[in-house]
């Protein structure tokens, strides 16, 4: 099983839109992922809520909440036939927990946006997961996503000079474009609308998704509970 962590600590980076994208994507290669999301502003889940019933299914695990009714491992329970889990994380994520929510994680995606407090807060993210969540380069774990990028802006090229001298993988590069919206409102991911429309934002995605698929899952590692140590709650998510 794959397991793909959405990092940033900056909020509005786009870590919902790559990982509700993600999931759409995965479901219609009949992989059977899963959107799990820990972030209380619970974006990941209205997404997944408006997603039209006839369209490849997504297994959603709403992690943020805490439920009386069931035990903390049968909401966090992974279904068999999933091949994929990708987990939106929240913002402000303390650098001290991000071991804890990297551990075991095939890949870890950190989405930039073009703007001088975005770059100076994915800086130290970047520091924060080498230092602290201990991702060597070599693993090869960690890749960069340049995000709503205009190309022919002077920030838009600050920070694609930023990214190239991180010598850590850039990934792929998202275009700023409405269909990333629309597709949002619809519960849909950008694979899924008209071709037509979105031929070109397709063409970034090739990237990622060499990429990813490059990436060989480990099955003897584990997410080791990461939804319950982010909640500081005892417990360990399930893998089947």
């Amino acid at each position: 099983m794959q397991r793909i962590i959405i990092l940033n600590p900056k909020g509005g980076s786009g870590k919902t839109t790559v990982a509700t994208n993600l999931a759409a994507r995965f479901a219609a290669a009949g992989k059977h992922p899963v959107l799990m999301d820990l972030d209380p502003q619970g974006s990941s889940m209205r997404w997944l809520r408006k997603r039209p019933k006839e369209m490849p299914p997504i297994h959603g695990i709403a992690a943020f909440e805490r439920s009386g009714a069931v035990t903390r491992s049968w909401q966090l329970r992974i279904p068999p036939e999933s091949e994929v889990v990708i987990v939106d994380t929240p913002a402000a994520l303390d650098a001290q927990r991000m071991p804890d929510i990297t551990r075991g994680a095939d890949a870890v995606l950190v989405p930039v946006m073009p703007s001088e407090i975005d770059i100076h807060t994915a800086a130290k993210c970047i520091a924060d997961l080498l230092l602290i969540g201990k991702i060597s380069r070599s693993q090869g774990r960690l890749g960069i996503i340049a995000n709503r990028v205009r190309s022919n802006t002077l920030i838009s090229q600050a920070l694609m000079r930023f990214l190239k001298s991180l010598d850590i993988p850039l990934v792929a590069t998202f275009r700023d474009t409405q269909h990333y919206v629309r597709s949002a409102q619809l519960g849909a991911g950008i694979h899924e609308m008209p071709s037509w429309q979105v031929r070109r934002d397709l063409e970034d995605w090739h990237e990622l998704g060499a990429w990813l698929d490059s990436r060989k899952p480990a099955s003897a590692r584990s997410l080791n509970g990461a939804a319950d140590r982010l909640q500081g709650l005892n417990g360990t998510l399930p893998v089947p």
